[in-house]
């Protein structure tokens, strides 16, 4: 659940009820220290949480997307793009540069579900494989952190070529050996979990998160089967192999910092 408030200084927790002060809700990491839900946050509240203070170098901000589809459902594409970027001060649904972690140098991607829902056009799968690309030429680790509800549907099929797109520059970071790590978040669906998210050499999460392709009430209504309980969240998949581990984010920076270790 992303943060809502009334004032900016109170916010109302909408798994217990209870009301916080913004403050605390910071200092627990944007966790609820009643109940412990996690609040859904943006990429300046995960750089702050991974990032050494003052560190970060942003990247490839003058690629943004275009209409090639000349899309439109309710409005145009192009109109909902522009009120995207004045309402969240973003260009695209993804922040790339580099910054250090515990004073090692990384190359960095963090996806924003505030944009779009975080969803991946030709934008964001090109500031990916360039990031991608400057990680393997510059032997940088690579950490992207993704919160998405996977393809942008209004550029089609370009959207779709995303996936192929960054699971290729993946492949040549793999060929030289430079680590990967990917840290999925509420949620991770869609084209985003089908390619780079799952493509990681340690594959974290944090707790709770949706994870998966296609959302459980379709599935269970194309396989016309009750799911398991907890399917598709961080803690089945955690049970069934699929991913590598869970970490809480007061601990990410560190379990971050001894995985990129362990590695280099």
């Amino acid at each position: 659940m992303s943060l809502k408030s009334e004032n900016g200084l109170w916010f109302k927790c909408f798994s217990c009820n209870e009301i916080l002060y913004k403050n605390q809700i910071e200092e627990n990491f944007y966790i609820c220290p009643k109940c412990g839900n996690y609040f859904r946050i943006g990429w300046k509240e995960y750089l702050k949480i991974l990032a050494d203070e003052g560190t970060f170098r942003p990247l490839f901000e003058n690629i943004r997307s275009d209409d090639p589809l000349e899309f439109r459902d309710v409005k145009k594409y192009k109109k909902r793009l522009k009120e995207t970027q004045k309402k969240t001060s973003l260009t695209e649904a993804v922040k790339c540069g580099t910054c250090s972690v515990n004073l090692q140098r990384i190359a960095i991607g963090i996806l924003d579900f505030a944009f779009m829902g975080g969803s991946m056009g030709s934008a964001v799968g090109e500031r990916l494989t360039l990031l991608i690309e400057k990680a393997a030429n510059s032997k940088l680790p690579l950490v992207i952190v993704s919160a998405s509800g996977g393809a942008r549907m209004h550029e089609g099929i370009y959207s779709l070529m995303q996936m192929a797109k960054t699971a290729g520059a993946l492949a040549l970071l793999a060929k030289k050996r430079v680590p990967y790590i990917s840290i999925l978040t509420n949620p991770t669906t869609g084209g985003v979990s089908a390619s780079f998210a799952f493509l990681g050499d340690v594959i974290i999460s944090e707790p709770r998160a949706l994870i998966g392709f296609a959302g459980p009430r379709v599935i269970e209504q194309t396989i016309r089967q009750k799911l398991p309980e907890g399917f598709q969240r961080a803690e089945f998949l955690l049970e069934k192999g699929q991913i590598d581990m869970i970490v809480t984010r007061r601990n990410l920076k560190d379990v971050v910092s001894r995985v990129l270790k362990i590695f280099l």
